[in-house]
């Protein structure tokens, strides 16, 4: 498994068990969205980076939805 396959997979898992996502909520929110929940669920501290174009592109090739 890839860098960025093991990442989206922990993250995914995270918003599932922290948030409670489900997988379709996790994969059709905006990076922006996700870093706003995050950022909130953590007390409003620092917000990571949201991926770029290509790294987006490389998430939907390799977990396509339909």
């Amino acid at each position: 498994m890839s860098d960025f396959a093991a990442g989206a997979v922990r993250l995914a898992g995270s918003a599932g068990a922290v948030l409670g996502w489900s997988p379709d909520a996790f994969w059709r929110a905006t990076p922006a969205e996700l870093a706003a929940v995050v950022a909130a669920a953590a007390g409003g501290g620092a917000v990571a980076t949201p991926p770029d174009a290509a790294t987006l592109a490389a998430m939907r090739e390799a977990f396509p939805d339909g």
